[in-house]
């Protein structure tokens, strides 16, 4: 099947939002745009039986399900090490550990590192709520934040804190998840407050107060910027300015846990999450006098349409994603109508469990987490796979997101770093 044309057509329309990225990095969750897009080219269409070429593996960097970020000559991960989490620089070339930074306590860390590469600064997460910005040239703490002691912050259950931080300018933002400081900005250099994000007590039924698991994006909907993210009680908007809660939309949360991070697309936010009673929703945000609403465009139940916690990716008209709790079935949507143009559920496919996904030249990299690795064309005419392999000495639930930079694919495997060759 021919998906030239079609690939051009996805570059095109991401080409204003990925000119500022420098070539092959990826500097924080989901990438530059925070939309899991990369912008490489000239990347292998179809694997060979045994999959692309294993070039190293990076050994005992600790334990978690934490990605990774890449920013010129070194590559960022957070670690478990005896019950410290610590974020890690690596060489790019081939993997050897640079320096070692102590975040906090708390092992098994799910957060992904920011990097700020004009402040030469990188942040990171422990499952706890310590948060760290240390010198990317040095290893150096600057400085620390508790989200429990310093904002009275929860998770909305159990498995601590995952988000990636998101930095804005001047600005570093966070969901420590507290009632009077649901979202804060931060200053990136200082750690000083520079405004906290109140939430209503009465957002919905649905859910549970605290954060939940998912990262912040931002939204210029209805003119004014804002953050947008999916916490324990759903899906809400803030003031980009002062904090000032915007809207919330509750029917897309679950009592379990709220993970994947919204896709934003004008004045546009579709939300998803998992588990029994989560699902699907195209909302759109506009203004109603002088407040902000959430207007419901679609819902989709759990059973319809959800997205366990391996993400999806917006590509022009199209969402494309793995769906079902415990399930990557992959799938394809029309996003402004709600109409489901595929999905794929064979058994061996549903017996693959959960897939978290990135895309990159025309293809869909899935990752399974029973440690299968799938390339699969973003063709909305149907599925195609284009070969797939299993990830040697699988360690665990094979659960961290697929990175594809400067030519390779970067795959975490507990306290290992798998680097292959997939430029052609």
């Amino acid at each position: 099947m021919k998906l030239s044309a079609f690939s051009a057509v996805l570059f095109l329309t991401g080409a204003c939002l990925l000119a500022a990225t420098s070539d092959g990095d990826w500097p924080r969750w989901r990438g530059e745009n925070l939309d899991n897009i990369s912008k490489e080219k000239g990347l292998l269409d179809k694997w060979p039986k045994d999959g692309p070429k294993l070039l190293w593996t990076a050994k005992n960097i600790g334990s978690g399900f934490s990605s990774v970020a890449i920013a010129g000559d070194r590559i960022y991960t957070l670690g478990g090490r005896s019950g410290k989490t610590m974020l890690i620089a690596l060489s790019r070339e081939d993997g050897k550990e640079i320096w070692a930074a102590e975040v906090g306590r708390g092992g098994d860390p799910n957060c992904t590192p920011t990097i700020d590469t004009a402040a030469n600064l990188a942040f990171g997460l422990s499952k706890d709520g310590d948060f760290a910005c240390v010198d990317t040239k040095t290893g150096e703490v600057k400085w620390r934040k508790s989200f429990p002691k310093d904002f009275g912050g929860k998770m909305h259950s159990g498995w601590g804190y995952s988000e990636s931080p998101l930095v804005d300018g001047d600005r570093v933002l966070v969901t420590p998840g507290a009632k009077d400081a649901q979202i804060v900005a931060l200053n990136k250099q200082t750690g000083e407050v520079i405004w906290k994000s109140a939430v209503p007590d009465k957002l919905g039924n649905k859910g549970g107060d605290g954060a939940g698991y998912s990262s912040i994006v931002i939204s210029n909907a209805g003119g004014v910027k804002q953050y947008v993210q999916l916490v324990g009680r759903g899906c809400i908007g803030v003031s980009a300015a002062d904090g000032k809660f915007l809207w919330g939309y509750n029917k897309v949360a679950n009592g379990t846990a709220n993970i994947p991070t919204p896709l934003i697309s004008g004045d546009f936010v579709f939300t998803t999450s998992g588990y029994g009673d989560g699902g699907s929703a195209l909302l759109k945000i506009g203004k109603r006098g002088n407040n902000f609403e959430a207007t419901e465009v679609y819902y989709k139940k759990s059973d319809e349409l959800q997205n366990h916690h391996g993400g999806i990716v917006m590509l022009g008209n199209y969402i494309f994603g793995g769906h079902g709790h415990n399930k990557g079935m992959p799938f394809c949507l029309e996003w402004k109508t709600g109409k489901i143009l595929w999905l794929e559920k064979s058994n061996e496919i549903q017996g693959r469990q959960s897939a978290a996904i990135t895309y990159a030249d025309g293809n869909l990299y899935f990752r399974y987490q029973d440690g299968t690795v799938t390339l699969v064309a973003a063709n909305p005419r149907g599925y195609v796979e284009k070969g797939n392999f299993t990830i040697p000495n699988r360690k665990g639930e094979s659960w961290p997101h697929p990175v594809v930079a400067g030519g390779k694919l970067y795959l975490r495997n507990q306290d290992e770093l798998l680097c292959y060759e997939v430029k052609k």
